[in-house]
């Protein structure tokens, strides 16, 4: 889950477009301050707004606690309070803690340290420009405050100091390498301070914001050092929330993410109080086959979330894209286990999450207003589909994959003639360029999303008319566009192609190629039933029995909590 911003309790729409586009995941780059613009914020980092109220202090959220210079105690609660959201990277609600323990004692340097921190970025999320102001005068105020402050806290201050400029920038590289040096030398001053070592690692890892795999899920040359500075931080601090949370986020792209199951399985009942990190186990299960603890773990997060927004009244990008990203990974697991209902369910309350506000705006906003039709189409619910109204002429996204939906649907139907129509109209689709800049994420963009649509709903008519040849031929160029995506947990092709390229070898009894692309699937989505069920078909196909037999035992118990019964890699 990606980058976030500041949202006000009233905003213009040119700003919301700024702050949509702006909370996505950095693509495999430098963070730019033209570009990514980030802090989660519930409900606003406006000065006058933060000061409306009292912040909650919120029950479950563990016992995290850090010493510092303060004559008030209920300010101390408030910095750890605003320390463990910021673990949580719920930035927003850690703003409001850190400006209670700005009002109930201003000369405390280190409240004024955490405002700086939450306004500034972070692994999710670019600096924003229009904060810089806000960033500055906040280390003002801690600057000022630290003289009366311990050696440690002056050197935090001194450090992040390190991490802004004071007006707006291209390429923030510089500070962020700036940033992890300082934090590097106050590491080793202080070895034994386990937040001092979560702190810097956290700077290593927003060197490089999600730029710690390569596609074929191959280490950058910087990665090793950040994976060891966070194993090494566990081994002192097992049960650390951030080290764990950042431990997940640097080997979830790996191919070596089954190596964070124990840590993923001691963070998710750790601060049951915070949705996100309740969720986060889901970005290995996901990544090592364990769906149905997925599963599990995301419908805990829901329900944390859910109780979270409406007891606190957050606004802004905590529920508008945090929580339905909980929901939308209840729907990947879910499927990838066979459990229909659970799926569907959860892909309509992604949809029903998707703020129709900025619905207009936001690509991963619309991501999410269309994840039923993904789900729909695997899952083989015509009816449902061809009942599904039109989205606005406006959405151009929505209005091309239920195109796709429809042209699945109507094919499966027998319908060839309408079917083939759909298909025209989203070839159309497919062809607009301007639909590039769209993107999900700001990871993928929506037009690769609409081509491969557009070459699976075509390789699926020639199926149905025979031309099994013509038809492997267009899935292959899916298969291989989707394999070029870009990395996204849940992916952003809601699911694989190989399912269907992989029916369809079989259907031309290209029996070895089927298993070929069965055992990639099952590299991409480890143990996930519908790969395995298309496996075991091939292997048997190919008179293989006793390896089939093997195969089906593994498809057995993937499948143990599924309500629907499958006989090939899809349901259509």
């Amino acid at each position: 889950m990606k980058s976030s911003y500041v949202i006000g309790f009233v905003i213009s729409a040119l700003a919301i477009t700024l702050v949509l586009e702006a909370f996505e995941k950095p693509a495999a780059s430098p963070q730019k301050m033209g570009k990514g613009i980030a802090v989660f914020c519930a409900p606003s980092f406006d000065a006058a707004k933060l000061k409306e109220g009292k912040a909650p202090l919120i029950k479950g959220l563990g016992n995290l606690h850090y010493k510092i210079t303060t004559r008030s105690k209920l300010a101390q609660r408030y910095f750890d309070q605003g320390l463990t959201l910021i673990y949580a990277f719920n930035h927003g609600e850690a703003a409001r803690s850190f400006q209670e323990v700005i009002r109930l004692d201003s000369t405390a340097a280190m409240g004024w340290w955490g405002m700086a921190m939450v306004l500034g970025p972070n692994y999710n999320a670019a600096l924003n420009p229009s904060s810089l102001e806000e960033i500055n005068q906040a280390m003002e105020k801690a600057r000022k405050y630290y003289l009366n402050a311990t050696a440690k806290e002056r050197a935090l201050v001194t450090a992040l100091a390190k991490r802004f400029p004071t007006e707006a920038v291209k390429d923030m590289t510089p500070y962020n390498t700036a940033y992890a040096a300082a934090m590097k030398e106050v590491y080793e001053q202080y070895p034994g301070d386990a937040e001092i070592a979560v702190l810097y690692a956290d700077a290593l890892m927003n060197e490089h914001p999600w730029n710690l795999y390569l596609k074929d899920g191959s280490a950058q040359p910087w990665t090793a050092a950040i994976e060891q500075q966070l194993e090494k931080t566990m081994a002192a601090y097992p049960n650390h929330p951030g080290a764990i949370h950042l431990y997940l986020h640097a080997v979830e792209a790996s191919r070596t993410a089954q190596k964070a199951v124990p840590a993923a399985r001691r963070l998710l009942n750790m601060l049951p109080a915070a949705g996100h990190l309740v969720h986060m186990p889901a970005h290995i299960y996901i990544r090592t086959g364990n769906y149905h603890e997925g599963v599990e773990a995301t419908e805990k997060a829901r329900l944390s979330d859910s109780n979270y927004i409406n007891q606190c009244q957050s606004q802004g990008t905590y529920p508008l894209l945090y929580y339905p990203h909980n929901i939308h990974f209840l729907a990947a697991c879910a499927f990838l286990e066979g459990n229909s209902k659970k799926a569907i369910e959860a892909a309509w309350g992604v949809s029903r999450n998707a703020d129709r506000k900025y619905l207009a705006l936001s690509g991963t906003v619309q991501h999410y207003y269309i994840i039923p039709y993904y789900v729909l189409v695997h899952l083989g619910k015509w009816d449902d589909i061809l009942a599904i109204p039109a989205p606005g002429e406006s959405l151009q996204y929505p209005r091309a994959i239920w195109h796709y939906a429809r042209g699945m649907a109507l094919a499966a139907k027998g319908r060839l003639p309408e079917a083939r129509q759909a298909l025209k109209t989203l070839q159309g689709y497919a062809a607009d360029e301007s639909l590039r800049s769209l993107l999900v994420w700001e990871t993928n963009s929506s037009l690769d999303l609409i081509t491969i649509a557009a070459l699976t709903l075509e390789g699926e008519l020639l199926s149905h008319e025979g031309q099994y040849n013509e038809a492997i031929v267009l899935l292959q160029r899916a298969a291989e566009m989707e394999d070029k995506l870009n990395y996204q947990e849940p992916p952003d092709w809601f699911f694989s192609v190989r399912h269907t390229l992989g029916d369809v070898l079989l259907q031309a009894k290209r029996y070895p190629e089927a298993e070929k692309v069965y055992r990639e699937d099952l590299v991409n989505l480890p143990e996930n039933g519908w790969g395995l069920m298309g496996l075991f078909n091939s292997l048997r196909e190919q008179q293989r029995s006793t390896e089939a037999a093997a195969v089906k035992a593994r498809f057995d118990k993937a499948w143990q909590w599924a309500d629907i019964t499958i006989t090939g890699s899809r349901k259509y």
